[in-house]
């Protein structure tokens, strides 16, 4: 654009003056409507010396339709590359472990471990775990860790478990050492049953599970497709499975009456239990008169080992019933641990193992999952967490059965 002239930065001065003599005049000939159009005709006039210049239209760059969205491939997705992509981080974590330093000692690195090799000796009628020449003791008691001969499996996991330790300061995380954290518990429970004072610790975890029984992840059912004019799943519903549920109702239904009815014919006959929370129900409903009572003079009659192995099932699970049932099938001191598998009619000849107490626990989330995907690092980290914990219980629990 050409340079402003020296008439166009006087305009906004002249404007000023000519729209106030206007304005004057127009006030003093207001009996004159001509001079008054006349002056405000001047008074709006533009004034300017620039020739225009039009403007500079851009062109259209992109021509058709846009293009296509980039499509994930399968290697990013699949199971190898998950795998690949774990192992790499695993391996990154390792290498960073001997030097990363400790929260509690800054400017230090993690000092390795103090013992070589991990083995599992018999010693006086009882199973220990040695780190080299030393015993494996109680983290609070400082007694040495002692298990029944009848538990070699669970004397071995032990072993592998502190075998794959890489520094003693990981023996202080609860979260690398779960299954001595439940031996532990077990020995507690067991210890307290003997004080002279009386058990302690018994009442307070039976009084726990019992809480559980009234909110049991089994006995809690979603409304069934339509009853509140809502779908519960559009691309599920509906549809046929070969004669297996349609409808997550369903589900809830079928797995309820495969765990309890075991629970009513073996562990406690004559009981009824029933939902607490059936479909549009708002409250929850109790318990029938002494299904309460015969629950809790079971737990009580539980050995510490199961005690400890029941409670950790029900506080992963959010289910005392399907963590009953594991406990029961898979116990070492229970009558019916094999009856779930030999001797029994073949309605009721089902496995029930860490796979199948997990599904029961976890129905509505793997069903929520399958109909509209699962966030990667957080529902297949819980699953495999969920099955972890179910799988210390039966190691807990089972063993050879003689002493």
């Amino acid at each position: 654009m050409a340079p402003a002239t020296r008439l166009s930065l006087l305009l906004p001065l002249r404007h000023l003056a000519v729209t106030a003599a206007a304005t004057a005049s127009a006030a003093r000939a207001s009996a004159s409507p001509s001079s008054s159009l006349t002056a405000r005709a001047f008074a709006i006039r533009a004034l300017h010396s620039n020739s225009a210049k039009p403007a500079n239209v851009v062109p259209v760059y992109g021509t058709g339709p846009p293009p296509e969205p980039p499509q994930p491939t399968i290697d990013y997705y699949g199971p190898e590359h998950r795998i690949a992509r774990r192992k790499r981080q695993a391996e990154l974590l390792r290498q960073a472990t001997g030097l990363s330093p400790s929260s509690s000692y800054r400017g230090k690195t993690v000092r390795k471990r103090f013992w070589k090799d991990v083995h599992v000796r018999e010693v006086n009628g009882a199973y220990e775990i040695h780190l080299d020449t030393r015993p494996l003791r109680h983290p609070h008691t400082k007694s040495v860790i002692r298990l029944p001969l009848s538990k070699p499996n669970l004397a071995h996991s032990l072993a592998v478990e502190w075998d794959s330790l890489l520094s003693a300061q990981h023996a202080t995380k609860q979260h690398l050492i779960p299954l001595t954290a439940l031996t532990c518990r077990a020995l507690d429970i067991a210890a307290d049953d003997a004080s002279p004072a009386g058990p302690t610790i018994r009442p307070q975890v039976i009084s726990l599970l019992l809480r559980y029984l009234d909110t049991d992840s089994l006995l809690c059912w979603v409304p069934r497709p339509g009853a509140l004019n809502v779908s519960e799943a559009p691309e599920e519903e509906g549809k046929e499975n070969n004669g297996q549920p349609t409808c997550l109702h369903d589900l809830q239904e079928q797995t309820y009456q495969r765990v309890t009815g075991y629970l009513t014919s073996r562990l406690w006959p004559g009981t009824e239990i029933v939902p607490v929370l059936d479909g549009a129900s708002i409250l929850p409903r109790h318990q029938p008169p002494g299904t309460r009572e015969v629950v809790k003079g079971w737990i009580a009659g539980l050995s510490a080992f199961e005690l400890a192995g029941l409670e950790r099932a029900t506080l992963a699970g959010k289910s005392l019933l399907a963590a009953a049932r594991l406990v029961a099938e898979w116990s070492e001191e229970s009558p019916f641990r094999w009856q779930g598998i030999v001797n029994a009619s073949q309605e009721d000849a089902e496995f029930f193992g860490v796979e199948e107490c997990a599904k029961a626990v976890n129905l509505e989330v793997d069903w929520q999952t399958r109909n509209w995907g699962e966030v990667e690092d957080t529902h297949d980290v819980e699953k495999e967490e969920l099955r972890r914990q179910l799988a210390s219980v039966v190691l807990l629990v089972s063993g050879t059965g003689r002493s």
